[in-house]
């Protein structure tokens, strides 16, 4: 996990917005729901980074929501890259590859993110795993 003091505002946010965590993905931590699926995936790299399972559950849609979801300890989310994105009405998606490092082990998920809105909000429906 990422070393980050969320109560700095001039803390750079985990998911490499170049932004301070304060204007970027945390706003949608505390609550505020976020605009377009780009920034919920953004947000929800950043809860992986940060430790927050709650925010993940709350951001999953509820018909692919697992009950519980335990984040691995020993991961450390370095990196995201967005390679494309897109909206059509009520449905989303994002492509994206997110750099991590296990037990000393360098490695890379490349996902197709599905997102879809549901009362206002959206969601993370699911994902396909890309090869590299």
């Amino acid at each position: 996990m990422r070393h980050l003091d969320p109560n700095l505002p001039d803390s750079t946010c985990p998911c490499d917005s170049q932004q301070s965590y304060a204007s970027c993905c945390q706003p949608y931590h505390q609550g505020l729901a976020a605009p377009y699926p780009l920034a919920l995936m953004r947000s929800r790299y950043s809860a992986f980074a940060l430790g927050l399972a709650d925010y993940l559950l709350l951001s999953w849609h509820p018909s692919t929501r697992p009950e519980s979801l335990e984040l691995e300890a020993d991961v450390q989310w370095q990196g995201l890259e967005i390679h494309g994105h897109g909206v059509l009405q009520q449905r989303g998606w994002v492509e994206f590859s997110a750099h991590f490092a296990q037990q000393g082990q360098a490695g890379c998920l490349r996902e197709k993110s599905q997102f879809r809105k549901q009362a206002g909000r959206w969601y993370y429906h699911s994902g396909l795993i890309r090869s590299q």
